[in-house]
């Protein structure tokens, strides 16, 4: 018997399926969200079931969870990210004490107690600053892909300042920084050290180790090297970064089952 968590997040659909024993992930897949939700829910999941040669009537439980997670109607359940991305993480990386969780249209930090269960959190879902939208964004103006940024920055011997963390702004203020003649990759650099600074003033007090670092945002090379920085300790990425809500609504829909 298998189990199932689809994470409906604000820019991309992922679906886990996980056995009865383990958590082993069986299959999964992602594909980008778009206005019908629930049908690109529903035609990943069948898919990612077709192609590990499995039936609908196999999955005994399905938990629903991100941004869309009321809007997939195979769900027997919803549970939030928060919850899920913390028993993805510490199923992965069971030492885990502290979560850094940048997505699509938010970023959130997220601390556990002794057993892994979420003790608080911050999150930041008011605006894109900080987010992969402000990095999509920045990436554009700068005529790069997401995937150039990570070696872009890499390069950079003297990351610009980027003052402001309103993306209108930010895209103004780097509009000015590339006129007077700033190099593509200080640009790139700044504007990780900036949202890295953002992320740590958002946790507001000290951040307990170890640190994993998940999301679609954990992708972009680079990014933990900034966290790292600004923390002054050493950030993990968390394997399969983006599948980790995936993966803990799966978990999850196993335990409610037993």
């Amino acid at each position: 018997m298998m189990y199932a968590g689809i994470d409906a997040g604000s820019r991309a659909i992922k679906v886990v399926v996980i056995g009865t024993d383990g958590g082993g992930i069986v299959a999964q897949g992602q594909t980008d969200q778009g206005v019908e939700q629930g049908k690109l829910a529903c035609e990943l999941f069948d898919s990612v079931l077709a192609q590990a040669g499995l039936q609908r009537s196999q999955v005994r439980r399905i938990v629903a969870t991100g941004y869309g997670r009321s809007a997939v109607p195979v769900a027997d359940t919803t549970i939030t990210e928060i919850t899920c991305h913390a028993v993805g993480v510490r199923h992965l990386v069971p030492e885990v004490q502290t979560i850094i969780d940048i997505g699509g249209q938010d970023s959130k930090l997220v601390r556990l107690d002794g057993r892994g269960k979420v003790r608080d959190f911050a999150m930041n879902d008011r605006c894109a600053a900080g987010t992969g939208r402000f990095l999509e964004i920045v990436a554009g103006r700068l005529g790069l892909s997401l995937n150039d940024l990570g070696a872009m920055a890499a390069r950079s011997q003297n990351p610009a300042a980027i003052s402001s963390m309103c993306v209108v702004f930010a895209e103004t203020e780097i509009i000015g920084l590339l006129a007077g003649g700033r190099a593509r990759e200080d640009i790139v650099a700044g504007v990780q050290t900036a949202i890295a600074a953002r992320i740590i003033a958002m946790a507001g007090r000290h951040v307990e180790a170890p640190i994993v670092f998940t999301g679609g945002v954990a992708r972009i090379s680079g990014m933990e090297t900034a966290l790292q920085t600004a923390l002054g300790r050493p950030v993990a990425v968390s394997p399969e970064p983006q599948m980790t809500g995936a993966l803990g609504a799966a978990l999850l829909a196993r335990q409610q089952d037993s």
